[in-house]
């Protein structure tokens, strides 16, 4: 994060890798109560929540007619429940003036990759939630915004990865995005700096959804 966030406890999920990993805690997204459990021990050790950021997530790329009750249900589960579950535990702690950021996704606002539909539907539906709960807290002076990456280099996504050329062809700049990309723009809207910014969704994918 940057220097105008220090002195802040930011909690980011799905910490342990990829993007995650580049804006920082660790916990199954899918598991509600191990996500619950994760706040409580962030506030006890910590003391306070200023920042929440919802980046835990997965996809399953594949033809949408192949795919199984358990795949959806966990892309469902991590990405959908895993956030609402994760931001009204957040949100019993968080300080008035507190940063919601959700890592939702440019295929949520868009999709032109195939074996996406049911992620970019997730997606999409983060994105909905943090217009609305915007709305709800903003009398608390609370933001919430939805990040949304396009192509990034990360595991889950490789820019090597045999599902990387369609997804460069669709960006303007002809090239994956880097996790430290993504991270600045969280750590901007984190930051006191964007305080009149809420209920947004900041895309950062090289012109994917020009």
């Amino acid at each position: 994060m940057s220097k105008k966030l220090e002195g802040k406890v930011a909690l980011v999920t799905g910490g342990s890798r990829g993007i995650g990993a580049a804006i920082a805690i660790q916990a199954d997204g899918a598991d509600a109560e191990a996500v619950q459990g994760a706040v409580e021990k962030a506030v006890a050790a910590l003391g306070q929540l200023d920042v929440l950021v919802n980046n835990a997530g997965t996809a399953i790329p594949k033809p949408f007619e192949e795919t199984t009750l358990e795949e959806l249900d966990r892309v469902i589960d991590i990405n959908i429940r895993g956030t609402f579950v994760a931001t009204m535990a957040a949100l019993k702690h968080m300080n008035d003036g507190g940063r919601i950021v959700m890592i939702g996704s440019s295929v949520g606002e868009r999709n032109m990759t195939p074996g996406l539909a049911p992620y970019s539907a997730t997606k999409g539906a983060v994105k909905m939630f943090a217009q609305g709960l915007a709305r709800e807290v903003g009398g608390r002076r609370i933001t919430v915004n939805n990040v949304q990456p396009g192509p990034i280099d990360t595991d889950l996504n490789p820019a090597a990865g045999d599902w990387a050329t369609p997804q460069i062809a669709n960006t303007a700049l002809g090239r994956y995005g880097h996790v430290e990309e993504v991270a600045a723009l969280v750590a901007f809207v984190a930051g006191p700096e964007a305080s009149y910014i809420t209920g947004a969704n900041l895309t950062v994918d090289g012109g994917t959804n020009a």
